[in-house]
């Protein structure tokens, strides 16, 4: 069983309950550090900086997951036709994939902050 990690309640709302962060809120969305996001819930790694990218929507934006970090869940809540995206490891909410993205994957993954944490690459 994966290690669970304490959460804020806006944490816990997002991973637990599916709840979405106001757009433009979070502390991931305008950050450029290098290194690599995790999931707040349990510490999986999901995403490097290198996936990351601006797309304006108002949520950290990647086109890529790391392999085996996420599973994708068909989502049809709000009467709408979406791809839920969950930590492999602990199954948390974190976000949602489009097929819109501007890099050559074709993939938006738009993650809530509240959903992950960031570890930075070290320097040498």
């Amino acid at each position: 069983m994966p290690k669970m990690r304490v959460l804020t309640t806006e944490q816990y709302n997002v991973l637990h309950h599916k709840a979405t962060e106001p757009a433009f809120s979070g502390k991931y969305y305008q950050f450029n550090e290098k290194g690599v996001y995790i999931c707040a819930g349990c510490g999986n790694p999901l995403f490097t900086s290198e996936q990351k990218f601006d797309c304006g929507c108002g949520w950290p934006s990647f086109d890529a997951a790391l392999p085996g970090s996420v599973r994708m869940v068909p989502d049809y809540s709000y009467g709408m036709n979406r791809t839920e995206v969950c930590c492999a490891n602990c199954h948390s909410h974190l976000g949602h994939v489009f097929d819109d993205g501007p890099t050559p994957t074709g993939c938006r993954f738009c993650i809530n902050s509240l959903a992950l944490d960031f570890l930075p690459r070290r320097r040498n």
